[in-house]
């Protein structure tokens, strides 16, 4: 019954919105005292052994590639390569503004950032060439969640650090889910833009936009082929991306000066001051549950009160679409991965395969009301009003939920790649 009344605390203090430090700090003491021996010294020796792994290295220098590209001009350019390759098709450009968020985000590994540094530049001229001014607010908003699915992804990277599991198996595992939400939006976009004016194919357009864009294009390729082939870890490739992000934009496109390198990185460090602290309590209280045995409880009493897998997945689903709306991703791993996996695996589910179905859940949580993320961003950057935003992205959740069913219900969507 502790187990359980935990949840619900977790859960209560969830819907009354407190903010996720605190969540976590009154579930850590509570932890203790209940499951403990009451010492909350070794609160502070679990916080410590949180941060004290160097696999964290990758999550800041993901970060601050991602914000030295987006200061820079690689997604300026990488727009203009996907622009040139797609603007014979009626609708292109709205195409391509799915295309940009997917190879950007596989550069960022943001939502935020994807959705800033793509829509500041196609949003307007979504709206020049005739596109419904909902579409355009509601594909930017959706396709800007791809950063968390398409690796490499700080939320995989997260649940691979909190679950054990590596995180090279998570990136493989979340490619071809992510691929087939980019292909599902675009398709959509062809259909309810087919009576868009497209423009004839100019091979010399494409040719100028490549010889542009070939080092922003070639960033994807370095660090998920170097990742793949086992020439460097996900934290190796973390720094790679740094060093390329900075040779790239210093002395190739010359967009941004050395000087600027210390402002980025105090913006990183200023996120990152929000989210290790998160990781340093959440990991405090897993491995007191782990050591008393409390998710294995759990997915024991879990297993008597739902008796079959498809009732549990359809529980698992709803349960993660609604902590979605309500909490950020990181957060929400940190505090839910560890709890429910053990339940997962009681059910026969595979780990990773569990992961992105956690990940995915909560990409659609970005874009859902009331407190999605990106619909926030999307409000502030696009100066649109709440409700408008909210009815711009309906028909985008519909179709990522389209997607998810599919992650869930055939595991080989994220499995084939691990040859699982």
């Amino acid at each position: 019954m502790e187990a359980v009344f935990l949840f619900v605390l977790v859960m209560g203090l969830l819907v009354l919105r407190q903010s996720v430090i605190l969540i976590l700090i009154v579930c850590a003491g509570y932890i203790h005292l209940v499951y403990g021996d009451g010492d909350l010294t070794y609160l502070i020796d679990d916080m410590w052994t949180a941060v004290n792994r160097d696999i964290l290295l990758a999550i800041p220098m993901f970060i601050l590639a991602g914000n030295i590209m987006s200061r820079g001009s690689i997604a300026e350019r990488l727009i203009a390569i996907m622009r040139s390759l797609t603007q014979w098709l009626p609708g292109g450009l709205a195409v391509a503004t799915i295309l940009s968020c997917a190879v950007f985000a596989a550069i960022s590994g943001s939502s935020p950032v994807t959705l800033l540094a793509v829509g500041s530049i196609l949003y307007p001229a979504l709206i020049k060439q005739g596109y419904n001014k909902k579409f355009a607010l509601g594909a930017l908003a959706s396709a800007g969640t791809l950063g968390i699915v398409i690796p490499p992804s700080i939320p995989m990277i997260f649940y691979a650090i909190v679950t054990e599991n590596s995180i090279g198996d998570m990136f493989l595992a979340g490619l071809i889910p992510g691929l087939l939400l980019a292909a599902v939006l675009s398709i959509y976009s062809l259909v309810v833009n087919r009576n868009i004016p497209s423009q004839a194919f100019d091979i010399g357009a494409v040719w100028h936009a490549l010889r542009r864009g070939i080092f922003a294009l070639m960033t994807p390729i370095i660090l998920l082929g170097g990742i793949y082939s086992g020439y460097f870890s996900a934290t190796e490739a973390a720094g790679v991306a740094v060093g390329y992000a900075l040779l790239v934009e210093v002395f190739v496109h010359r967009e941004i000066k050395l000087v600027d390198f210390y402002e980025l990185s105090v913006d990183t460090a200023r996120l990152l001051g929000t989210i290790l602290p998160i990781l340093a309590v959440a990991t405090s209280i897993n491995i007191l549950l782990t050591a008393e045995q409390i998710p294995q409880e759990f997915a024991a009493w879990m297993t008597t009160v739902v008796d079959d897998k498809i009732t549990f997945l359809i529980a698992l689903n709803v349960l993660l679409l609604i902590v979605g709306c309500l909490v950020d991703i990181v957060s929400a791993i940190l505090m839910l991965a560890p709890i429910l996996l053990p339940v997962a695996m009681a059910y026969g589910l595979d780990p990773i395969h569990f992961g992105v179905i956690m990940v995915v859940n909560l990409e659609i949580g970005y874009i859902t009301p009331p407190i999605g993320l990106n619909l926030i961003v999307a409000m502030t950057a696009f100066k649109e009003s709440f409700l408008t935003i909210c009815q711009a992205v309906l028909p985008f959740i519909l179709l990522m939920i389209f997607v998810l069913i599919l992650v869930v219900w055939f595991p080989e969507i994220s499995l084939v790649l691990l040859n699982r």
